[in-house]
């Protein structure tokens, strides 16, 4: 899809605001993208792979920063990842209707404004034993896994909290958990819608470039400096510009 002449400049700017943000509490950022792209129109096969494909830049600079600084550890993201893997590359695999693929990008959108604006913090927290955790895991992963897989959004925006408010991990262990969730989930449905549809990415080169830069630089500020408190609900605003764009295409 060609794009405006004004998104042309205006896009990868936002876009690498975006990146930037999210990489630097270990998000991809695949939720802003995606609202981003329904915003312009870009067309339902387009938007979960470039969605993908961008969350895939983020998190391997994010997963690469945070596990430098050994924030990560395999026994926090290895049950996650173990449900995740298999169920983002099945949803990569369905073959879903253009209608019925925005009716599950506009509920997965109203998922996410109301974990940023009514879900504000993680600050209670449960005690549960090992076993309970596992369980967690494995079903926590399978369900962000298969969204990830059929609309592009990573899911870790999601997993953060539940890391921290079931005592998994610590704020930064929990971050860089999100980075490799993302990326592993991102790579399995990326490669599994790869087998069935493909784009020329050529013509994206500003929007993923604009990506790269923003996510190093975030994921860098993130890992050393940066507390790791969500600077979700500004960036929550485009997302409800794309609620209103998705519900204005399902319902006129």
């Amino acid at each position: 899809m060609e794009l405006a002449p004004y998104f042309e400049f205006v896009l990868p700017l936002i876009f690498f605001v975006v990146a930037f943000v999210y990489s630097s509490i270990g998000l991809g950022g695949g939720s802003s993208y995606t609202a981003l792209m329904v915003i312009v129109g870009m067309s339902a096969l387009v938007v979960p792979m470039m969605s993908l494909s961008l969350n895939l830049f983020v998190s391997t600079l994010g997963s690469y920063n945070f596990l430098r600084n050994k924030h990560g550890k395999l026994s926090i993201v290895l049950p996650f990842l173990i449900s995740a893997i298999p169920s983002a590359y099945l949803g990569g695999a369905l073959h879903l209707s253009k209608t019925v693929f925005l009716w599950v990008l506009l509920m997965s959108l109203i998922v996410v404004t109301v974990r940023i604006y009514f879900w504000k913090d993680a600050s209670f927290k449960v005690e549960l034993n090992h076993q309970k955790i596992i369980i967690i895991s494995l079903v926590s992963g399978l369900i962000l896994g298969l969204v990830a897989g059929i609309v592009g959004i990573g899911g870790g925006i999601y997993l953060i909290p539940i890391i921290i408010i079931f005592r998994i991990g610590s704020p930064k262990e929990a971050a860089a958990t999100a980075a490799i969730f993302v990326w592993s989930v991102s790579f399995f449905g990326l490669v599994s819608r790869l087998q069935y549809n493909s784009i020329d990415l050529t013509q994206y080169i500003p929007l993923i470039t604009a990506v790269i830069i923003g996510g190093f630089l975030g994921s860098y500020m993130g890992s050393f400096r940066f507390s790791p408190k969500a600077m979700e609900k500004i960036l929550g605003l485009i997302i409800l510009v794309a609620i209103v764009f998705l519900f204005k295409r399902l319902l006129f």
